[in-house]
């Protein structure tokens, strides 16, 4: 295993994770994310982290996006006393895709707190880039469950990174739409959401590429649907372009990537056609900008690929070379009868024509041309004139060239705030 990159990357983990379980017959199964770990570690990935259990965030901070409401139900609701709740549990659409298991809310706090705890990290500069494999449930909204996820980390995670960045890019590349966090940033031009999924009768049948943001969010949403049988080559061949202008025409301080791995081949909720090589790419080109970037998971329900694709965009992201042969680890079994890290993609059609691609692409390109360079519209947490918004300064700006013209003048003598004529601050010589 040769190493060719000298990022620090830190690493959030919960052994407790695996213990939580959604029920018999549910897709999604947080066991996969222990699988994922226990790969890390047999493959000696860990030794190139700094790896972390995160502190539990406390249930104010998720009120943050969430309402109170919400959040206080989420933790009260036991399998227990659900029929003490039936209005609540149809109001926050808790029930059928989004059941009430034992510990439901220590799961939400698990997953989130190292979201949460991995934006701090880069907000701190403690890090370069931070992977939560057990975070990235995105489509969570203020108010409502929906698509296996109770609490949006994807979401709290960048109003914690907009603390210190001016502009955060979120890129969802998961096979459902990014819609939760769409929604939650539909109105800012301080966050882009870039979402590549299915689109047509697929849930959650939200992000049309004509989606693209409004008031101050307008050409701040960039949507790219696609259709089933997506391939390696076609991926890349939108992926790389779009993001690219991102990069250029919004210049983030900080980008939070979902990989959700129900885009690889063989899905069983999925049905694109893309590789763990193709997937991984598009981690590779994110982190080829060297901008600060947090790394989560999110769907994925063929339970011997997920740990696959995770493991291996981990090492991506460390840019460390490992063997396609499995190392022997505490789940051998699940990845019989090859036992190999890559696998083969199927033969399936690509209902994605060049055509169709190529014209999103353009489409998507116009929108992005419409971005203003730097952004000035700040999202508002609170009244003018208070602590958290105060009145703007008015800055008295001085003639070119009269500090100069002193000093030329009078080379012995110091040029002061008050031969300008500018106040001296009561803190300035503290």
């Amino acid at each position: 295993m040769t190493s060719k990159d000298s990022r620090r990357v830190s690493y959030f983990y919960d052994a407790e994770v695996g213990n939580y379980h959604y029920g018999q017959g549910h897709p999604m199964k947080p066991h996969r994310v222990r699988m994922t770990h226990n790969l890390v570690v047999n493959y000696g990935l860990y030794r190139r982290m700094e790896v972390f259990r995160p502190r539990h965030v406390s249930p104010t901070t998720m009120t943050r996006f969430h309402s109170d409401d919400y959040i206080n139900f989420l933790r009260v609701i036991t399998p227990d006393n659900m029929q003490d709740y039936i209005r609540q549990l149809q109001r926050f659409n808790v029930g059928e895709d989004c059941p009430v298991f034992d510990g439901l809310f220590e799961f939400c706090q698990l997953y989130t707190s190292g979201s949460i705890g991995g934006a701090i990290r880069l907000n701190d500069n403690q890090a370069d880039a931070v992977i939560n494999w057990a975070g990235g449930l995105h489509h969570a909204k203020k108010a409502e469950a929906s698509g296996f996820c109770y609490v949006n980390d994807c979401v709290l995670a960048i109003l914690e990174l907009l603390k210190k960045h001016n502009r955060v890019l979120y890129i969802d590349i998961d096979i459902h739409h990014g819609d939760g966090v769409e929604e939650a940033f539909y109105c800012t031009n301080r966050v882009m959401t870039v979402s590549f999924h299915k689109f047509g009768e697929y849930f959650p049948g939200t992000g049309d590429v004509l989606d693209i943001g409004y008031a101050e969010g307008k050409n701040y949403a960039i949507n790219f649907p696609l259709n089933d049988g997506m391939d390696d080559e076609s991926y890349k061949k939108i992926f790389r372009p779009v993001i690219g202008k991102v990069m250029e025409v919004f210049a983030p301080g900080a980008v939070v990537l979902q990989c959700g791995a129900d885009s690889l081949s063989g899905d069983r909720l999925g049905c694109f056609n893309l590789s763990l090589k193709g997937h991984a790419d598009c981690v590779e080109f994110v982190k080829s900008f060297g901008v600060p970037t947090l790394l989560l998971g999110g769907g994925g329900y063929t339970l011997r690929n997920v740990p696959r694709c995770w493991t291996y965009e981990t090492a991506v992201m460390l840019g460390e070379d490992v063997k396609d042969e499995l190392p022997y680890n505490d789940y051998f079994e699940y990845f019989g009868p090859d036992h190999r890290l890559h696998l083969p993609v199927s033969n399936m059609e690509n209902l994605n024509s060049p055509q169709y691609l190529e014209q999103t692409k353009i489409q998507l390109l116009e929108v992005l041309r419409d971005v203003e360079p730097v952004p000035g519209t700040q999202i508002q947490t609170g009244q003018v004139d208070s602590q958290l918004n105060p009145r703007a300064m008015n800055m008295e700006v001085e003639e070119a060239g009269v500090e100069e013209e002193m000093a030329d003048n009078q080379p012995d003598t110091r040029v002061t705030n008050e031969m300008l004529g500018h106040k001296e601050h009561p803190a300035e010589l503290y």
